[in-house]
């Protein structure tokens, strides 16, 4: 269901209506939003690191206890090859301008996905600013790199299959709770929301499992253009939804 404006909706958002504790974002429209305005794809991705800093920051103001966002998907790595080293440049800025504030904002940063197989540089960007973070209390940031839900639940049920080829384990006590335990969001809780921008209306192979009973919220606004408003707008929708989770 497409999100109606925000400016009204924001006071009802951080009124007294159920908030979601795990909001997971799919960005999308980075290249849309450039192509409007005849500029190259990077402007786009550059304003798309403004939205994430902007939801950053407005997301523990409305509640919200877990920010899961999809910045870099495996079938994103099919792209040209200058774009994607545009995106890994971008992440690699936002990290270094970043992390002293998420620090002090008592952020703790994880990432999921096959993050590793990334620049090695890269990687020890992103594992010693998660180290740095890992005590904090406040908001979880997830970041959701070289990601893919199908990759990730073939890698979970590897791991279980090898455990009981090994003995480790019996198959008759696999159940949803042990391979809940097996995937890259082990100990967070699922996510109440998921909101995808730009328009388009599907999953993308993104947090396919744990999403089970999220409530989906689409908005035409493009990525670039998302912000605190935005996000208070999405959240406000989401208290209007009854969830039953297959009950009556």
């Amino acid at each position: 269901m497409p999100v109606p404006s925000a400016a009204p909706l924001a006071a009802t958002a951080s009124g007294g209506g159920a908030v979601p504790r795990h909001v997971a974002i799919i960005m999308d429209g980075n290249g849309r939003w450039a192509k409007a305005r005849r500029l190259p794809r990077i402007a786009g991705h550059r304003q798309g690191i403004e939205a994430v800093r902007r939801t950053v920051e407005g997301a523990p103001t409305l509640g919200i206890e877990v920010l899961t966002l999809f910045a870099f998907s495996t079938e994103n790595a099919k792209r040209p090859e200058d774009e994607v080293n545009d995106l890994m440049g971008l992440l690699r800025h936002y990290l270094r301008s970043e992390i002293g504030t998420l620090h002090k904002n008592n952020v703790r940063l994880r990432f999921i996905g096959e993050y590793r197989r990334l620049n090695p540089d890269l990687v020890e960007l992103l594992e010693s600013s998660a180290e740095r973070t890992r005590l904090n209390t406040g908001l979880t940031l997830v970041i959701a790199l070289n990601y893919g839900a199908q990759d990730e639940i073939v890698r979970a049920m590897q791991s279980i299959a090898a455990d009981v080829a090994a003995g480790r384990l019996d198959a008759k006590t696999i159940d949803a709770a042990l391979i809940d335990r097996r995937l890259d969001t082990a100990d967070l809780p699922p996510p109440d929301l998921v909101i995808r921008t730009s328009g388009e209306q599907r999953l993308s192979n993104f947090l396919l499992w744990q999403a089970a009973y999220a409530e989906l919220v689409f908005t035409d606004q493009l990525w670039p253009d998302f912000d605190t408003a935005s996000l208070a707008a999405a959240l406000a929708e989401f208290a209007t939804r009854e969830r039953r989770y297959g009950g009556i």
